[in-house]
């Protein structure tokens, strides 16, 4: 599917980094887990970005994952961006032994590690959640500033957070509808936290996921089953890519398309979409 999407023209590849999902009455499901996937995406693809959507700062020390992701950037090329968020699935956490209290806080205190160690190359920390001594993140990635940073979180407090350090922002379809229009407010809440650290809320790209049904799709869950349910874009290429270039008219540079179904099939029968895009 890789090698599919980056021949039919598709610019990224994205991992969800979620361990397990305990739907009511059904047997558990789960992803393969995100940064081992990215390493082997990193190593049979030459072109289109990569990245975790979003990654958990609680799933790893964050002086661990900052070694990740500056590994995984390396074998890209310089190609990750790393999307980083605090999670929100319980089971991930409890099932796998990892605290699920206090995530903004944890996050904040993360977030501080791990962006220091990829911009900076060097940190000492001791906060309430982690400790970190006289770490140097050796080798560092191809970047001198390392990956791109992007925020997957439309929370208040995270926003204040991450605003004055990330380089994106990420949203997901059902929070707004699935609809280019459902992205107002919240687009508006990032530029409200961008400004308050004294940033120009154009510094910060825009991201957002879409939910769109190829002509096998019979619906998809995304995000457990506490999603709210999606009305997916479908219908012709041509519909398909009208519905994705109005994206761009309200600030976003950049789609992450969930596609229903996840296909070798799906993949191909996009490409007719995108290559209308490509015309603009």
């Amino acid at each position: 599917m890789a090698v599919a999407a980056e021949q039919v023209g598709f610019d990224s590849l994205w991992v969800g980094d979620h361990l397990l999902y305990t739907p009511t009455g059904k047997d558990p499901i789960g992803p393969w887990e995100a940064w081992t996937s990215l390493a082997a995406l990193a190593e049979v693809t030459e072109r289109v970005e990569l990245g975790p959507l979003v990654a958990s700062t609680s799933f790893h020390s964050p002086a661990m994952l900052a070694k990740m992701a500056a590994t995984v950037d390396a074998i890209s090329g310089g190609r990750l961006i790393l999307g980083l968020g605090a999670g929100w699935n319980e089971p991930d956490y409890t099932a796998y032994g990892f605290p699920y209290d206090h995530r903004a806080s944890r996050f904040e205190e993360a977030f501080t590690i791990i962006r220091t160690l990829l911009r900076d190359g060097y940190i000492d920390f001791s906060g309430t959640y982690y400790e970190i001594r006289d770490c140097t993140l050796v080798p560092r990635g191809p970047g001198p500033n390392g990956p791109p940073l992007m925020l997957g979180s439309i929370g208040e407090r995270m926003l204040n957070i991450a605003a004055p350090h990330i380089d994106a922002w990420n949203a997901w379809h059902d929070w707004f509808g699935n609809t280019p229009e459902g992205l107002a407010p919240l687009n508006a809440a990032v530029d409200a936290a961008v400004e308050a650290a004294g940033r120009d809320p154009s510094e910060v790209a825009r991201t957002t996921t879409v939910l769109v049904q190829m002509s096998d799709g019979k619906g998809r869950i995304s995000g457990g089953e506490f999603a709210r349910p999606t009305a997916p874009l479908k219908g012709t290429p041509e519909q398909i890519a009208d519905g994705l270039r109005a994206y761009s008219e309200v600030g976003m540079s950049h789609l992450q398309l969930v596609l229903d179904p996840i296909t070798v099939g799906a993949i191909e029968e996009c490409a007719a979409a995108l290559e209308l895009l490509d015309r603009d």
